[in-house]
């Protein structure tokens, strides 16, 4: 089904809307005072008063500076009421998720495939464009600069661009209830973020990635967050944090982390986002300290600083 044409009008409100709430509105500002004066400046008649043709000429600038006076501030102003209502339900969705009690401390210990189903619950229920809402802003909320694609439905390739210290990052979003996601999803991602040139990807999904996924994905800059990882890595980042983002560059090698940072550190062995835990027995219980999202996959500790 082809999208419905737009108004050149509509397509502004679009455009601003994109951008901060801030700028719509300062944009409205500028517009206003630069339009009102070419629009309060008297025209001259001149020698060309018997030249109908000529009097239009001269009078058509200050003609649709006086409408655009009002039209363009008011689109602008319409699309930074929208950018801020946008922002305001990414927020408000991003911390109902990060509210959300941990099934692991409500219904006791369970295995990790039946923990991360009972935290996938909440993602489930969402619809793909609220999924891929909340992993947006988990990323503005790392120091990422992020585009949605708009792509025509879910799961329909990169769905979000983002960029950082001037490097450029894929996401790709799997709201899948049912099904692990395969190698094939990774592969084909791999190659988009080759011909691009991007400096890494990023592949969430509420549910599961099979082994050869995430075999494939080792060592080449690709980052997988399952539901169970995505759960934790929201409740630690529900307030902004401070600084730049750990996020930025997806750490080869150990040397790469700097755990002293109040970010969240890559694990130094699987690359995958570390979350805080507190140890719960022997010399050193009610101590903090980064543990591997991927556990029991991955036990790989970080003093917490």
């Amino acid at each position: 089904m082809s999208r419905k044409r737009q108004s050149p009008l509509e397509d502004l409100i679009d455009v601003t809307s994109l951008l901060p709430w801030w700028a719509g509105l300062l944009l409205a500002i500028i517009s206003y005072l630069v339009l009102h004066r070419f629009a309060s400046v008297e025209i001259q008649p001149g020698a060309d008063i018997y030249h109908p043709g000529a009097i239009v000429a001269k009078q058509l600038p200050k003609t649709l500076a006086y409408f655009g006076q009002m039209v363009l501030p008011f689109a602008f102003l319409l699309g930074a009421g929208v950018s801020a209502y946008n922002r305001w339900k990414r927020q408000k969705l991003f911390n109902f998720v990060a509210g959300t009690p941990d099934p692991r401390k409500t219904l006791g210990k369970q295995t990790s495939s039946e923990t991360t189903g009972s935290v996938g619950n909440i993602l489930n229920d969402m619809t793909w464009h609220e999924f891929e809402v909340v992993v947006g802003e988990f990323f503005r909320r790392q120091g990422y600069s992020v585009r949605e694609t708009g792509g025509g439905g879910a799961d329909g390739g990169v769905d979000l661009r983002m960029t950082t210290n001037g490097q450029t990052y894929l996401v790709q979003c799997k709201q899948w209830k049912a099904f692990k996601v395969g190698v094939k999803v990774i592969r084909e991602l791999f190659g988009i973020m080759s011909a691009e040139g991007a400096a890494g990807a990023f592949i969430v999904t509420s549910g599961l990635f099979t082994e050869e996924a995430e075999e494939f994905a080792a060592g080449k800059n690709i980052v997988l967050l399952d539901g169970l990882q995505l759960r934790e890595i929201i409740r630690a980042a529900k307030s902004p944090l401070p600084g730049a983002s750990s996020y930025a560059s997806p750490p080869s090698s150990k040397s790469d982390i700097n755990p002293t940072e109040e970010t969240i550190p890559f694990c130094p062995q699987c690359n995958a986002p570390m979350v805080k835990r507190v140890s719960k027995k022997g010399a050193y219980a009610g101590k903090p300290f980064w543990g591997c999202s991927q556990y029991p996959r991955c036990k790989a500790i970080v003093p917490w600083h």
